[in-house]
């Protein structure tokens, strides 16, 4: 449902962009405008990883590092059947984590030095596995062109008075609504998209580390960490909060329109009642064991294997 709704929301956009460029100037108009949103589309989804990465100052995190950030990158990669993705560090004290590139075969996850800081080697591992989910889900291009859209419209929307057919078909008033109301729209739909895909990606990144329990706890901290440290590099280019595990420009806490992100505590619901689903399921599927055969042995170590 999670894949259909976003189409649904992409095919919103594209018939906005296409309807905004016939009122301007016409079916000429829409296919012009169709053309050039296509040629920028192309541009971003090349480059748009290494824009990000620029624009945040993350550095390149090589295998075996102090850390073991790549190690662990590396494993949940294996367990989500994916290529091993670029790992890069972004040295703010501000907890948050985000997966950028146009395929999986070209990918890369950044964390944050905070982030690193303020969870456990499990709460991190779930952070990893969400953003990996990013990237086997596509997300990572998807929200490229979605912005991408957004971008465009808002840019056609501004040019509007320029056009004298769009005067001519909807009189100054028309033009004005369209100019104020169109980049309203296109900003709804991105934000509707980009919070349908944060729900998919918490559901596959907890299958992927085997605890949705530990990503709940993660997510927790993490909003906690960004409602109250700055992150310089994302107020600079707030364009990119939404690809941030939480709002780096400290949202609020409802699902609402304009929010590039579910409220944290509807996602860490969702994903404590995915962990009770899994250990009934467990339970009611385990075979019964007989008191006499239960070995005398201490309880194993309940800290995962990233401890």
């Amino acid at each position: 449902m999670g894949y259909v709704k976003t189409a649904v929301l992409m095919a919103a956009m594209t018939a906005l962009f296409m309807g905004i460029g016939y009122l301007l100037g016409g079916w000429g108009g829409a296919v012009i405008a169709l053309a050039a949103a296509a040629a920028m589309n192309a541009y971003t989804w090349w480059n748009s990883d290494r824009m990000v990465l620029r624009m945040h100052n993350a550095r390149p995190v090589t295998r075996g590092d102090s850390t073991g950030l790549h190690d662990m990158t590396a494993e949940l990669a294996r367990k989500a059947g994916l290529p091993e993705p670029r790992v890069y560090l972004i040295d703010t004290p501000q907890p948050n984590a985000f997966a950028t590139g146009r395929n999986p075969e070209n990918a890369a996850v950044a964390v944050t030095s905070g982030l690193i800081r303020s969870l456990s080697r499990e709460e991190l591992a779930g952070v990893i596995a969400h953003e990996l989910a990013h990237i086997r889900n596509h997300d990572t291009a998807i929200m490229t062109v979605t912005a991408t859209f957004a971008g465009a419209i808002s840019m056609l929307a501004n040019f509007a008075l320029f056009f004298g057919g769009s005067r001519e078909r909807l009189g100054l008033i028309g033009t004005l609504l369209i100019m104020i109301l169109a980049p309203l729209a296109a900003a709804l739909v991105q934000m509707a998209i980009s919070r349908t895909r944060e729900y998919a990606a918490d559901k596959a990144g907890a299958e992927i580390c085997g605890e949705p329990l530990w990503l709940a706890a993660a997510l927790e901290k993490i909003a906690a960490g960004a409602a109250r440290i700055d992150n310089a590099a994302a107020e600079r280019n707030p364009a990119t909060a939404h690809m941030f595990i939480i709002n780096p420009l400290h949202a609020h806490k409802r699902d609402r329109l304009f929010a590039t992100h579910p409220a944290t505590e509807n996602r860490v619901a969702a994903l404590r009642a995915m962990a009770g689903q899994a250990r009934v399921a467990r339970e009611t599927t385990a075979p019964p064991i007989s008191k006499s055969r239960v070995p005398n042995t201490r309880r194993s170590d309940p800290r995962g294997p990233w401890t």
